[in-house]
């Protein structure tokens, strides 16, 4: 795993290379049939500081393109998507007091949900060069 920075527009972003991402600003982290999702840092750096967290409930089934959690940032409220359907693991309920992890590390600690898959089609998302050549398009 190694973590580098881009310059997108006038933000340096944090990109980590050993996770795949989707074009809606989540992150996932394959660990055997389940993912792992978090969002982004150049997500997190468009919502600003974010002070609320909605996670979803252990067990519950969770849609592909459903919304897995909502963000209360002083900017926007986001919602976060789910990239597959599946069932809901585990969440980190550390958010919950601490939303600012997610500002402070989006890779790590600010980590969302784990998910049992259904299914899994890592074609289905972008390898990080993409990711920042999609993000990069962006206006």
């Amino acid at each position: 795993m190694s973590r580098y920075q881009v310059k997108v527009g006038n933000q340096n972003v944090i990109i980590d290379d050993s996770l795949l991402y989707t074009k809606s600003d989540e992150w996932v982290k394959f660990e055997g049939d389940k993912i792992r999702i978090g969002i982004t840092d150049y997500a997190q750096k468009q919502l600003k500081d974010i002070v609320g967290v909605d996670l979803p409930k252990k067990g519950s089934n969770i849609n592909k393109n459903g919304t897995l959690a909502v963000l209360e940032s002083v900017k926007a409220t986001a919602e976060v998507y789910s990239p597959i359907e599946g069932k809901v693991l585990d969440v980190n309920e550390r958010l919950l007091d601490e939303p600012e992890l997610i500002n402070k590390e989006p890779y790590d600690n600010g980590w969302i949900a784990l998910i049992e898959a259904k299914s899994i089609d890592k074609n289905e998302f972008l390898d990080h060069k993409s990711y920042v050549d999609d993000i990069a398009k962006r206006k």
